[in-house]
């Protein structure tokens, strides 16, 4: 979908937690039944209890990336954690279900429904007479049309993020009495449900200065379980208390402590006692999985994860040799990098000991990762050549790479638009078509792109060299970490949890204890440019084989930049990066692996166009007629020349596409949005500007006698339920009202 890491998040929340999607041609999907939506692949982890079963009070420490720099996620620099805290104190007139679908939501909303469609759109929205800011006013109509002139488009002042949906309104005004808001829309607008969510009070959206920021560092008025108490930037830390004018059921926490504290710090903090709750890398996942089945992995002395450093008999005698060894300086030094090992593996121990007291909760979050291929330019230009590539890949085996360790399941996705369990989605794959390496090859020399063909040598400006054995073996010999020809082994990655903070795989023994306890349940009791579809070679070429080397045309290898984050929080990208490598190398196309800083990876190569192929994900959208069509509208040109590709990083669009989307926004017949929807996506697998891979999975850890929250998956956090459970209480039924 962030998300953390390479410079994804920011984007994501300006376009505000987007999808994916945009392309062109032959099979389509178009069923207007719900059939083929599915179930979700992996339900909520949440540890469900009964309010009646939770404590009333106690203050929960919810680890998060950054205290946000604004607390208006309608601004292009909020984050995770901004929407975190407009979940909690801020009305939604619709939230999520567990499909991913939006649902009314009760407290503010009694009914919302279109009640004329000529000669224009309303929706009349009957709010809760019992909803109010926490100021004491009733929400109301004023609110509503605060926000929509602010998030129109049509007052520049407004330094908004977003305008999709808003821009279709042409008037708001009060119902027949207070508790109603009359919306009429100028045009029809399918996805209406995806306004007001959140809504602001008009203290914030009114004017342009109180837009900006007034709304960035603080939130006076609110209207949610739980209000903005204070923001310490020093602590780097932001409370919600409970709002005492909240008028559903009271929140069972007293607080909820935002805690900013770095991925790779969350072990410790965990162990420290200084946070309950927190999203987690699968390395952590392993360590608290294995704490809680000691017996399962030896000890550390005996070569288990963590600072042994995987020690052996071997590596014992070695240390004891130079120890005890002649050379005075060598063996000082070792002793002190014995002790230092020591107490490392003393700290060590003891975290173990402390995060016996968590759980890992484990789902699939809303959002995907996808291999991106830049056409804008160079052999990706080529739509057939975009094709081969994905023909090459076998994404099931890519999604194990990823899921299967963690014992979740490990199926590639079938959608840009939406995912298992959400209305839009079905597996329109077909659309392209499976693994096929001879079809792959096939394409290719299609292409033009042979093997054995003559090379210029620029370095040595020595005519033509063969693309042939040697010529491979040349390259092979300049491969490595400068990111020049590498292709991994099949490496093992523990899973997946962005695309810009997926932990590397340490390989160690207690990792994959933990994994294993992980996948078995033990861890707890709980993108046409030349080609038809499917084009072969012409009659009479030879498919290319794996062992004639690399490709080559017009004196050039057919050669791809594989741009990655070089981040400590990246191993399973570079796991499943690797993967890949090996499969498009036995279709004859090689790649470059560049390994660039998180920080610069998404800005400088992403966004900017520099690479060829890229991973990175896009949330899923409960909405996709509106929020993927930024991702795969067709790049214009723009008033000064330059190419507008708004999202769609892949540089890849139609003019078909663009109009499927269009159509399915426009339309009031929900099954006929959906056909519409589905055809967008058959169109945008046909043209492979980016082929999605599998769901990421979202692990967290929370404290064991945590209730009602933990790893969410599609639903929205109810957080007036969420709690520690009373003494002697076990999770047990869904959360039911007092």
């Amino acid at each position: 979908m962030s998300h953390h890491g390479v410079g994804l998040r920011a984007v994501m929340r300006s376009v505000a937690f987007l999808t994916a999607g945009a392309l062109a041609v032959p099979v389509l999907a178009g069923c207007s039944s719900d059939d083929e939506a599915g179930k979700p692949l992996a339900g909520q982890d949440i540890a469900p209890a009964a309010r009646d079963q939770i404590a009333d009070g106690g203050t929960l420490r919810w680890a998060v990336d950054d205290v946000p720099e604004t607390l208006n996620t309608f601004q292009a620099d909020a984050d995770a954690a901004t929407n975190r805290v407009a979940q909690a104190v801020l009305p939604a007139m619709f939230r999520m279900d567990a499909q991913g679908r939006p649902q009314r939501a009760a407290d503010y909303l009694e009914s919302a429904k279109v009640v004329a469609t000529e000669p224009r759109q309303v929706v009349l929205y009957k709010l809760n007479q019992q909803a109010v800011w926490s100021d004491g006013r009733e929400i109301g109509a004023a609110d509503f049309a605060a926000q929509w002139r602010a998030l129109s488009g049509k007052d520049s002042a407004y330094w908004t993020a977003r305008n999709a949906g808003y821009d279709r309104i042409a008037n708001i005004q009060k119902g027949a009495n207070d508790l109603e808001v009359k919306v009429t829309f100028a045009r029809p607008y399918a996805d209406w449900r995806s306004l007001f969510s959140p809504l602001y009070p008009k203290s914030v959206m009114g004017t342009p200065d109180a837009f900006n920021d007034g709304a960035r560092r603080k939130l006076k008025v609110t209207a949610g379980p739980f209000s903005v108490k204070s923001i310490d930037r020093d602590d780097e830390q932001i409370t919600l208390a409970r709002n005492p004018r909240w008028w559903g059921r009271p929140a069972k926490l007293a607080e909820i402590d935002l805690k900013a504290v770095p991925r790779s710090k969350r072990a410790a903090a965990l162990a420290a006692g200084k946070i309950d709750l927190a999203e987690i890398d699968p390395d952590t996942a392993s360590r608290i999985a294995h704490a809680g089945h000691p017996g399962a992995g030896g000890t550390l002395s005996q070569g288990a994860a963590g600072p042994a450093g995987g020690r052996t008999a071997a590596k014992d005698l070695r240390s004891w040799a130079i120890a005890n060894g002649t050379d005075e300086d060598a063996a000082d030094e070792e002793l002190r990098a014995r002790k230092k090992q020591r107490k490392a593996i003393a700290t060590y121990e003891r975290q173990q000991q402390a995060l016996r007291g968590f759980d890992v909760r484990k789902s699939l979050e809303p959002a995907y990762t996808q291999l991106a291929m830049n056409g804008s330019d160079g052999p990706l230009a080529d739509e057939r050549v975009r094709r081969a590539v994905a023909r090459a890949l076998d994404r099931k085996a890519l999604a194990a790479v990823v899921l299967k360790p963690l014992g979740l399941p490990a199926v590639a996705i079938g959608s840009h638009l939406a995912l298992a369990g959400q209305a839009a989605y079905a597996d329109n794959s077909g659309a392209l078509g499976d693994q096929d390496t001879a079809e792959a090859q096939a394409l290719l020399a299609d292409a033009g792109w042979v093997p054995g063909g003559p090379l210029k040598d620029k370095k040595k400006g020595k005519g033509d060299k063969a693309a042939g054995a040697e010529g491979q073996k040349a390259d092979d010999s300049e491969g490595g970490e400068d990111g020049t020809y590498i292709v991994g082994e099949d490496n093992k990655a523990r899973g997946e949890r962005s695309e810009y903070t997926d932990h590397e795989d340490k390989g160690a023994k207690e990792n994959e204890d933990g994994a294993k306890h992980l996948a078995d349940g033990k861890y707890d009791q709980h993108l046409k440019q030349g080609g038809a579809a499917g084009a072969y070679a012409p009659k009479g070429t030879a498919a290319p084989s794996p062992a004639a080397g690399p490709l080559a045309k017009d004196g050039k290898p057919l050669t791809l930049r594989f741009v990655l984050p070089s981040g400590s929080g990246s191993g399973s990208l570079r796991a499943v990066a690797d993967r890949i490598s090996t499969m498009l190398e036995k279709v004859g196309i090689r790649t470059d692996i560049t390994k660039v800083s998180d920080s610069s990876y998404f800005k400088d190569h992403i966004a900017s166009g520099q690479y060829d192929l890229a991973l990175y994900s896009w949330p899923a959208s409960a909405f996709p007629a509106t929020d993927a069509r930024p991702i795969y509208a067709k790049p214009v040109p723009a008033a000064d020349g330059s190419l507008n590709v708004e999202q769609n990083y892949t540089r890849v669009g139609t003019d078909q596409v663009d109009q499927l989307f269009d159509q399915a926004a426009g339309t009031l017949d929900d099954d006929e949005s959906r056909a519409l929807i589905r055809k967008a996506d058959s169109r945008i697998w046909a043209t492979a500007g980016s082929i999605p891979l599998y769901q990421r999975p979202q692990l967290t850890a929370a404290r064991s006698n945590l209730a009602n929250v933990g790893s969410f998956g599609f639903q929205s956090p109810v957080y007036e339920d969420m709690g520690f459970l009373k003494k002697g209480a076990k999770p047990s039924a869904a959360p039911t009202g007092d």
